[in-house]
């Protein structure tokens, strides 16, 4: 009889624990759409190898057998050579973050073909450490293949055709991969303050109830806003002034942009972080639902989808598109450029002028979530 009882009470309330999970959405989608989602992201979209890396190739020595090397780029899916008529039209790509490499073929390459000591010069975009080491594999490669048939048309012979690769790294000279993280970490920590902590806060007061005691004041919608942005503004200001100390002390990494971008910037980035999480918060009015939502459309993103891990330009279109939809890729892309590269006039307005559309939008967002609460 009690194992009877026993068993009646576990398929009731086994039951009500099925409904409830049915009913609540966000529980399944963490249990089942996630896993889905990162099994197929991790797939097919995300992906460590560099394709097409664009490289710039400076003939100085317009040739047969300088020509013949530029060929040996175009016979390979992973670079995607392009002309440049001078050195410094390549440079000025290459400071821009258009390039990935330049290849320079000396004036005097056909000279040294025969004698087996030709030399090219070979220019890496250090600001991604990962894709550089990747692309000197190619091209290095490219050259050796190349070499090898110039050295068969040449009857074999040892001298019929060496070519060594001169290398340096722009940006990141030492090639160390804290450089191209840290300024990356920093986008991350700010993602977190901002969208993962406010995303709580008109949650926790719809859940207590002290909201409603609003509704009897002259309190309007984006004051109840700017009241919520200003202390964890502070915070993320500490979070902030703590990364660049750490970057600058700890680990060592330059920072070659002006300081009062970067401040100016990551503050732009903050602000809109900080509107995304009150946006979150003021629809799902739950605490858990809340943190759930931020961390899926906010801090998971910008892990995986905002160039800090992936080079968006080796996922799929669709990946990529989503990508560029994420405040943290432009951010990402501004922040690490400022470390590196130093300041980039066109960079910097571009990537700022977004930052600052999206800050406005979810900031007006964000007040209309209240709007029925204060606004009646």
């Amino acid at each position: 009889m009690s194992r009877s009882g026993f068993m009646q009470r576990m398929v009731a309330l086994t039951r009500k624990e099925v409904r409830q999970m049915l009913r609540d959405r966000s529980n399944l989608a963490v249990g089942l759409l996630l896993p889905i989602a990162l099994i197929l992201l991790f797939g097919y979209g995300l992906s460590l190898d560099v394709e097409h890396s664009p490289v710039a190739v400076v003939m100085d020595d317009t040739s047969p057998a300088a020509r013949e090397v530029f060929a040996a780029f175009q016979g390979t899916p992973y670079i995607d050579p392009t002309w440049a008529p001078d050195m410094q039209q390549a440079q000025r790509r290459m400071l821009a973050g258009e390039l990935d490499a330049i290849v320079r073929i000396p004036s005097d390459f056909s000279q040294h073909v025969a004698n087996g000591d030709a030399k090219v010069q070979l220019l890496l975009n250090g600001v991604d450490s990962t894709t550089a080491t990747s692309v000197e594999g190619y091209v290095g490669g490219a050259l050796a293949t190349q070499a090898l048939k110039m050295a068969d048309r040449a009857g074999g012979k040892a001298g019929g055709g060496g070519v060594v690769v001169q290398q340096r790294m722009w940006f990141n000279e030492a090639g160390i991969s804290t450089w191209y993280l840290v300024p990356g970490l920093l986008v991350l920590i700010m993602t977190l303050t901002g969208a993962f902590l406010t995303s709580l806060l008109i949650a926790r007061e719809w859940e207590r109830g002290t909201l409603e005691s609003l509704f009897v004041t002259p309190v309007r919608p984006l004051e109840l806003v700017l009241s919520k942005l200003i202390p964890y503004v502070v915070i993320g200001l500490i979070d902030m002034t703590l990364c660049l100390i750490a970057a600058r002390w700890l680990f060592e990494v330059p920072i070659r942009g002006s300081l009062t971008v970067i401040v100016l910037a990551s503050f732009l980035y903050l602000v809109v972080s900080l509107s995304m999480g009150l946006f979150i918060s003021g629809v799902t009015r739950n605490q858990f639902q809340a943190s759930q939502m931020a961390l899926l459309t906010s801090f998971m993103p910008a892990m995986m989808l905002s160039g800090f891990v992936f080079d968006l330009r080796n996922v799929p279109a669709v990946i990529r598109g989503i990508g560029e939809v994420l405040p943290a890729t432009h951010f990402m892309n501004l922040i690490k450029t400022l470390f590196l590269a130093g300041d980039n006039a066109a960079i910097v307005l571009r990537e700022c002028g977004i930052l600052a559309l999206y800050a406005t939008v979810l900031i007006v967002a964000a007040r209309r979530t209240l709007r029925k609460t204060l606004d009646r």
